[in-house]
C-alpha cells in the first residue's frame, strides 16, 4: 500500500459523487486547500475523526477510503484472517432463537477456551490464537442459549464474551461490517441475560462498531441510551464494581466520540466522569477491560489527540501511567501509538520521539498496529517529514509493507 492511497481514494469517491472540492471540504469540516493536499498525497489523515468525517461527507464507508482489509503484514494477522469466514458463517447461521440441531460440548468444556481467547489472546493481539476455533465456539454457545434451561444465563454470558472476541478480531483485521454484526449479537445476548454489567460492556462494543463504520450519530445514540441505563446500577464503591466499570468505559467511549466530532466540552465532561469512577474503583479488570487509573490515562491521551491537544496532554498524562498495571499488550501498544500521534502534531519537532514510540508499539503488538489505517498514515507522515533517511523509519515501512 502506498502512502497516497487514502488520498487517491478520497479523490476517486468525491469525483464519482459529483462533489467539488469546496463542497466536500465543507461537509468534512476542513479547508479546500487541506483536502486538495490530502488528495494529492501531500498531507495525511492524522486522526480517526478526520477519516470518519471524510467518509461521512462522501457518503461512503471508512473502509472504502482505507482499502481494508490489508494484505497481512504479520503471521499473527494471517492466522487471524482464517477465522473471518468461520465467524461470518456462525453469525449468519445462528440467532438467539434459532440454532442448528447438533451435538455440542458442555458449557464446562466451552468456558475455558472462551476465557482464554478473551483474556489471554485478544488482550495481547494474538488474533491467530483468539480466532482458532472461534466459529465453532460461537455456534455451540448459540445452541446452548437457544436450548435454554437452568444454565441459559451462563450460556448467554459466555456468548457475550465470545462475541466480544469476534468483534475484536474482525474489527482490528479490517472487517468492520462483520465486527458490527458480532457486537450487535453480543449486545442482544446481554439484554436477554438481563445483566447490567454485561449490557454496559456489550453496549460499549456496539457503539465502537458503529464508530468504526462511521455511523457517529447512531454511535452517539447508543452511547447515550446505554450510559443512562448503566448508571442506574453503577456503584463504584460496591464489592462488585463491574457495572461501574462498564459505565466508566461508556463515558470514555462517549468522550472519544465527542472529541472526533469536535465537541470539546462534551468530551471533557465525559472524561471527567470516567475519572471519578476510576478514582473509586482503582485498578479493575471486569470483562478484560482494564478499567482504572492506568487505562484512564491511555484514553486521556486518545481523546486529547482527537481534540488536537496532543503534545500537551501527552506530556501531562504519559509519565503518570503505570504501564505494568495495564497488563495488556493491546493497551500498551495503543498507548504508544496514540502518544506518537500526539507528538506528531508538533509539526516535526518531536518526530524522533514519535518514531521510537511507533517502533515500541509495533514490537509490542505487531498484528494490532500494522493493520491500523491511522497508524499506517502516521508512518507515512513521519517518513515524508524526515530530513534524511533513517534505519528506524525504513524498518517501520518495511514491517508495515508501505512502499
Amino acid at each position: 500500500m502506498s502512502s497516497e492511497e487514502i488520498g487517491e481514494r478520497v479523490r476517486m469517491v468525491r469525483r464519482r459523487r459529483g462533489l467539488g472540492l469546496d463542497t466536500a471540504a465543507g461537509l468534512a469540516g476542513i479547508s479546500k486547500s487541506y483536502l486538495s493536499l490530502l488528495e494529492n498525497g501531500r498531507r495525511r489523515v492524522d486522526s480517526r475523526g478526520l477519516l470518519d468525517r471524510l467518509a461521512n461527507a462522501l457518503g461512503c464507508s471508512v473502509v472504502d477510503l482505507t482499502g481494508e482489509p490489508y494484505v497481512p503484514a504479520h503471521e499473527h494477522t494471517a492466522g487471524g484472517m482464517r477465522a473471518v469466514p468461520e465467524v461470518q458463517l456462525a453469525l449468519a447461521d445462528c440467532s438467539l432463537d434459532d440454532a442448528p440441531d447438533m451435538p455440542v460440548r458442555s458449557l464446562d468444556e466451552l468456558a475455558e477456551p472462551v476465557h482464554q481467547a478473551h483474556r489471554d489472546y485478544l488482550d495481547h493481539a494474538r488474533y491467530d490464537l483468539a480466532g482458532a476455533g472461534l466459529g465453532s465456539l460461537l455456534t455451540e454457545l448459540h445452541v446452548h442459549a437457544v436450548t435454554g434451561g437452568a444454565e441459559q444465563y451462563r450460556a448467554l454470558s459466555l456468548l457475550v464474551k465470545a462475541c466480544i472476541v469476534a468483534f475484536g478480531v474482525t474489527k482490528n483485521l479490517g472487517h468492520p461490517d462483520l465486527a458490527l454484526q458480532a457486537a450487535q449479537r453480543g449486545y442482544d445476548a446481554a439484554r436477554l441475560a438481563d445483566d447490567p454489567a454485561l449490557i454496559a460492556f456489550a453496549g460499549q462494543r456496539r457503539a465502537q462498531a458503529f464508530q468504526r463504520v462511521g455511523a457517529f450519530r447512531r454511535a452517539g445514540t447508543v452511547l447515550s441510551e446505554t450510559v443512562d441505563y448503566a448508571e442506574r446500577y453503577a456503584d463504584p464503591t460496591a464489592a462488585d464494581t463491574s457495572a461501574a466499570e462498564g459505565a466508566g468505559l461508556l463515558h470514555l467511549t462517549s468522550a472519544l466520540n465527542a472529541a472526533r466530532a469536535g465537541q470539546r466540552d462534551v468530551a471533557r465532561s465525559h472524561l471527567a466522569t470516567a475519572v471519578e469512577y476510576g478514582q473509586h474503583t482503582g485498578e479493575r479488570n471486569a470483562m478484560g477491560q482494564h478499567f482504572g487509573p492506568a487505562n484512564l490515562g491511555v484514553w486521556t491521551i486518545s481523546v486529547g489527540v482527537e481534540l488536537g491537544d496532543g503534545a500537551a496532554v501527552y506530556d501531562q498524562a504519559f509519565p503518570t501511567i503505570d504501564q505494568r498495571a495495564l497488563a495488556s499488550a493491546d493497551r500498551v501498544a495503543m498507548l504508544h501509538v496514540d502518544s506518537a500521534r500526539a507528538l506528531s502534531q508538533e509539526g516535526g519537532k518531536r518526530d524522533a520521539e514519535a518514531v521510537r514510540l511507533v517502533d515500541s508499539a509495533d514490537r509490542t503488538a505487531p498484528a494490532r498496529i500494522r493493520q491500523d489505517p491511522v497508524t499506517r498514515e502516521l508512518v507515512s507522515t513521519l517518513t515524508s517529514r524526515a530530513r534524511r533517511r533513517t534505519w528506524e523509519l525504513d524498518s517501520l515501512r518495511n514491517r508495515f509493507g508501505i512502499r
